[in-house]
């Protein structure tokens, strides 16, 4: 079983061109919990740190750009705020990528701390060249 403070931390950038959303998610999700480490322990935080790139260029297969919204409640009195994904792709593709990892991680202190490790640039560029970050292949 793993200690926390035995866990050693790598850096891995998956690359989301051309890529359905959600599978990309789903294989960050894996990455940031650790569950692809032989030393996976379900109570201890052994996740890695993932850059996911060229967010824009991701996929929604089906009818799901039209069809899917994004809703948040602003805890005012009718507050109820909606926005599709064709929209929330065109402005902020990074949050919709954020959002679909989030919701694959634990909803619990170790999934807050798994999403601090998390990564998301709607371009190419990321600044994390000093961390020597391992391509990871879907």
């Amino acid at each position: 079983m793993a200690k926390a403070s035995e866990v050693s931390r790598k850096w891995y950038v998956i690359d989301a061109a051309g890529k359905p959303l959600g599978r990309v998610a789903a294989q960050a999700a894996h990455l940031l919990r650790g569950k692809h480490k032989p030393t996976f322990t379900p109570h201890v935080d052994c996740g890695d740190h993932v850059i996911i790139i060229n967010c824009k260029d991701a996929v929604l297969t089906g009818n799901k750009l039209q069809q899917k919204s994004y809703q948040w409640h602003t805890g005012w009195i009718g507050g109820l705020k909606t926005i599709k994904y064709d929209a929330l792709m065109k402005t902020h593709p990074e949050k919709a990528m954020s959002l679909a990892v989030e919701g694959m991680l634990p909803h619990n202190t170790q999934g807050r701390n798994a999403a601090r490790r998390l990564r998301v640039y709607a371009g190419a560029e990321h600044t994390h060249a000093a961390q020597s970050p391992e391509t990871y292949e879907l």
